[in-house]
């Protein structure tokens, strides 16, 4: 199925070519750009136009995006820890370096291949390469993170999760120490124009919402307990840079790698700490924690011996 995104120019794209805003826009080539636009995929303000376009602050462009690859899971083993498992659904701690499935960008580890691998079902219901994912977990983001094993139990978190019925917590280790120490960051998400993949506050964006509160203050550093009322890609990542404190180690969202460095960081300091919601068959409230995996303690205990 293919998908229709409309942009409107940002102030960084005023002047360039039509073929230029669309790469930009849509995290595209410039050569992909330009088959949208020679196949008419690519309207300004309802109207074809030619890629040498320069383009204003007030046009308006659609982009018929084609449908991304079907990727089929790949078996393929992975060490993660079972914290619920009944015949229905399945929670794990997600370790480090896994994603929650294969797509574009990502040819690495999955759970659906390591649950695969282990022999557990998982739900045929979903996109081919994602059957049985209802929620996910950056490749670098560990933690609690449950999956559908059967058809019956798939759509019903599919809604709790929807719906916002799903309590999600995680710790960050963020630098600095956010004033106040508890908050919220209310602030639409959406992705940023170029080719890495980066999501940022922005006005076109979706609503995001994100609850923090201050656990511990370290040197440079505090622990945050952050409870999400929405699910945007890289949210969490991108609300704690929003408001000046980026997650310690991450790759994408303002790194101060020296820091992660001396914590012995290789990716972001951030854990699923905790996910609750209603069993999809039983209805039981199933509430499950998380152990922190070995690097995040690590890096924990390194920057407390500076107290």
């Amino acid at each position: 199925m293919t998908q229709m995104r409309q942009y409107m120019v940002p102030d960084g794209l005023i002047g360039q070519r039509l073929d230029v805003g669309v790469s930009r826009l849509a995290g595209i080539s410039r050569h992909g750009a330009s088959q949208l636009i020679d196949r008419g995929d690519v309207l300004v303000d309802g109207q074809a136009a030619p890629k040498s376009l320069r383009l204003e602050s007030t046009m308006i462009l659609e982009v018929q995006l084609p449908p991304p690859p079907c990727v089929h899971p790949v078996p393929t083993p992975a060490n993660f820890d079972v914290l619920y498992d009944d015949d229905d659904v399945i929670v794990i701690n997600k370790p480090p370096g896994i994603a929650a499935h294969s797509g574009p960008g990502w040819d690495g580890p999955t759970v659906i291949g390591a649950l695969l691998a282990s022999g557990i079902r998982v739900s045929t219901s979903g996109p081919t390469e994602r059957k049985g994912i209802v929620h996910r977990l950056d490749a670098g983001t560990s933690g609690a993170m449950v999956v559908a094993k059967t058809e019956r139990a798939y759509g019903q978190l599919k809604n709790e999760f929807r719906y916002r019925r799903v309590t999600k917590r995680y710790h960050a280790l963020v630098e600095g120490h956010p004033d106040p120490w508890r908050g919220t960051v209310d602030a639409a998400i959406g992705r940023r124009p170029g080719k890495d993949f980066r999501m940022g506050v922005t006005y076109e964006g979706k609503a995001s919402i994100t609850h923090y509160d201050t656990l511990e203050v370290m040197p440079g550093a505090a622990l945050l307990s952050i409870i999400l009322e929405t699910g945007r890609t890289h949210q969490i990542r991108v609300h704690m840079e929003a408001i000046g404190h980026p997650v310690i180690g991450d790759p994408l969202y303002r790194p101060h790698k020296a820091l992660a460095d001396r914590l012995g960081l290789q990716r972001q300091w951030l854990h699923a700490v905790e996910l609750g919601f209603s069993h999809p068959i039983t209805h039981e409230d199933i509430r499950v924690e998380a152990p922190y995996p070995r690097d995040l303690s690590e890096a924990l205990k390194k920057i407390r011996k500076a107290l």
